[in-house]
């Protein structure tokens, strides 16, 4: 068997985890045909994520080819945090840090329950739902939009540029994806225009409002490619992953009554239940690191400048790592999954993440524990974001 991430095997976005399971049995480090790496088990993912000197997130080299150097999208993806290394990463980093520490997070939660209340009581009486568009996706979209303080009355396109932008990271990129995802990061541009402007004079509750953190950086002074880039980052990256999480953890609790019956008898163990829900389908299933001098892994010697993808998908189902991977667990104890990737580069909307996660699914439950889902779910067709375009449901 080989394993070709631009031409995976029929029905491996329904189901990756045999491959997986292949590529830490047989190949953990596994070839593509463009001299890059795929890399499946835990132990190792978790010392790349790691050792920030052999092994850095720095995509230029990688993108330029496959952006052109010239693109919207090689600006974005070149000036966001997640694919830049210090001192870029550590000034937006600790920006990002600062606002959504525990207190601030603990002022966003009562709104949060609103929001999600509101969206069940909208859902009350209609037999028939479809649950990514009407509850998991229209979570993290009021919720990243406060936190920049977009008006909600703009809002709209904001999902449709994210997965534009965010699908243009697919292993294998047709001419309409790359066009899309240009264009999105070029509309996005104009939308954020008139709203820093407006943040400039009229600035914003620096510990409430990111965007007027980002503007108002001590030190050096984010530049207006980076402060744009990082908006449109912070936007696409706590949407798409949440929107994911939610709808993961709904089809998979649909598909295990015991483990949705244990969470209705225990709503205590929800929080938990959320990182077994990352572990088992996780959001964000591969990401990536060049190497900066040659290494050896499972006996293969890779130059530096090898780009390794990382599939956290596997390595959160490795058996070596995790008893029973294979078995939903909502009381899975310690769980120290690679979801929120590792190292310095943590997700740092993890604890923002895991509340959003904790009262969706909670209040769902306990709102609707009969739902059943019907035949036409439909996957995102993805495979570094792993979640569904369609979730239909009936909540009765």
């Amino acid at each position: 068997m080989d394993f070709d991430l631009s031409n995976p095997p029929e029905g491996f976005h329904e189901n990756p985890y045999e491959t997986y399971r292949w590529l830490r049995e047989a190949a953990p480090m596994c070839r593509q045909p463009d001299r890059s790496y795929v890399v499946s088990r835990y132990d190792d993912l978790d010392m790349i994520y790691r050792d920030h000197q052999r092994f850095i997130s720095d995509k230029k080299a990688v993108f330029g080819p496959k952006f052109g150097e010239k693109s919207p999208l090689f600006e974005h993806h070149t000036t966001s945090l997640v694919f830049n290394d210090p001192p870029l990463h550590t000034r937006v980093r600790k920006v990002m840090v600062g606002a959504m520490n525990p207190r601030a997070l603990a002022k966003m939660e009562p709104g949060l329950i609103t929001l999600v209340d509101g969206l069940l009581d909208e859902m009350a009486n209609q037999h028939e739902v479809e649950l990514i568009e009407a509850f998991a996706g229209a979570i993290p979209i009021e919720v990243i939009g406060n936190l920049l303080n977009i008006p909600r009355e703009k809002r709209g396109p904001l999902r449709d540029w994210s997965l534009d932008i965010l699908g243009a990271l697919e292993p294998s990129l047709t001419k309409e994806a790359l066009d899309c995802g240009n264009q999105a990061v070029t509309d996005f541009k104009v939308f954020l225009r008139d709203i820093i402007n407006d943040r400039a004079v009229y600035p914003g509750d620096p510990d409430t409002d990111v965007l007027t953190r980002l503007m108002q950086t001590e030190g050096e002074a984010l530049t207006e490619t980076e402060l744009y880039q990082n908006c449109i980052f912070i936007l696409n990256a706590g949407h798409e992953t949440t929107t994911n999480l939610i709808g993961n953890a709904l089809a998979l609790l649909h598909a295990d009554t015991s483990a949705r019956g244990c969470l209705l008898e225990n709503p205590e163990l929800t929080a938990t239940a959320v990182d077994e829900f990352l572990r088992m389908e996780s959001p964000n299933q591969f990401g990536n690191r060049l190497t900066t001098e040659e290494i050896t892994l499972h006996g293969v010697t890779i130059p530096a400048g090898t780009d390794l993808h990382l599939c956290i998908g596997a390595a959160n189902r490795d058996p070596n790592r995790f008893e029973n991977p294979d078995i939903l667990d909502v009381g899975r104890r310690p769980n120290k999954h690679l979801a929120f990737a590792g190292g310095a580069h943590t997700c740092v909307g993890l604890t923002l993440a895991r509340m959003e996660g904790r009262i969706a699914v909670g209040r769902f439950l306990q709102r609707y524990p009969n739902y059943t889902l019907t035949d036409e779910a439909e996957r995102g067709g993805r495979m570094r974001f792993r979640g569904y375009a369609r979730l239909p449901a009936q909540l009765t």
